[in-house]
């Protein structure tokens, strides 16, 4: 499972990222994180709005902070999908 968040590094980007890291982190599937800043590498994945949350390279969610508990919610709904 490939967990992306995508920002430019704003505070609601790195919020995002966090709660990300956490979720992740009670799922055991930290090292599936990463956080992409780049705006080429955004574009490229038809991201129109930051924060932006992708789970195999679906997006999940996009211009809003997620909880980590919501998250938990979204990453067990694509496993079971």
């Amino acid at each position: 499972m490939e967990i992306l968040v995508l920002g430019a590094g704003c505070p609601k980007c790195k919020a995002l990222h966090e709660a990300t890291l956490k979720a992740a982190s009670s799922l055991e599937l930290a090292d599936s994180v990463e956080y992409i800043t780049d705006v080429t590498q955004i574009m490229d994945r038809g991201v129109m709005q930051t924060p932006c949350l992708m789970i195999d390279d679906k997006i999940i969610s996009a211009g809003r902070v997620l909880t980590p508990e919501k998250i938990i919610e979204l990453i067990r709904k694509e496993v079971e999908a």
